[in-house]
């Protein structure tokens, strides 16, 4: 009895070993795989832009308010919005993004919207936005809710769906502020 138990123990400790080994293995081979690229482990991911052409944007000088809160939401926007993909910006100021052909732009920072009582204003996923409809080939979304207000441009051939999409984004990065109407 004491031979069949030292057997079943030795037998016990060979399948230990050898499963032990396997593992180790195949921790070695996973490891391997994903460290021979040295560029992946070490260099930050960087935002894949489109191959259309760089969009000059207009934007304001940066305001130490803007330093201040832009750059939460700037490092939140993803490489696709609402189905258009994002595409390099020419601008005087770091808080500003394309997505789309035509292209959709968004300014972070932009001096406040002077807006009357009876202006149309529309809340779109959390943000309230003042909507200026007068030229025909573009809307221009201006926050009326926020610290820092953001200027969103569309083209009249696009939906409002980036400008929703952008909605809880701006949410979670710049301050509420309750919208006052200027006469």
């Amino acid at each position: 009895m004491e031979d069949t138990l030292r057997r079943a123990a030795v037998v016990v400790a060979a399948v230990l070993v050898v499963v032990v080994g396997v593992v180790l293995v195949l921790v070695q081979r996973v490891d391997r795989t994903s460290s021979d690229d040295p560029a992946a482990v070490s260099a930050p991911a960087q935002t894949p832009f489109s191959e259309l052409p760089t969009v000059p944007v207009d934007t304001p000088p940066v305001t130490p308010e803007a330093e201040a809160a832009c750059p939460a939401l700037m490092s939140s926007l993803p490489p696709e919005l609402a189905g258009e993909q994002s595409r390099r910006v020419e601008s005087a100021s770091p808080y500003a993004y394309a997505w789309g052909d035509p292209p959709i732009t968004m300014v972070c920072g932009t001096p406040p919207t002077d807006y009357p009582p009876d202006a149309f204003l529309v809340t779109l996923n959390q943000v309230t936005w003042s909507v200026d409809l007068s030229d025909p080939d573009v809307y221009v979304y201006s926050s009326v809710d926020r610290t820092v207000p953001i200027t969103v441009r569309v083209p009249s051939s696009e939906d409002s769906a980036t400008v929703t999409a952008l909605g809880p984004l701006i949410a979670a990065s710049i301050p509420y502020v309750e919208p006052a109407p200027r006469d």
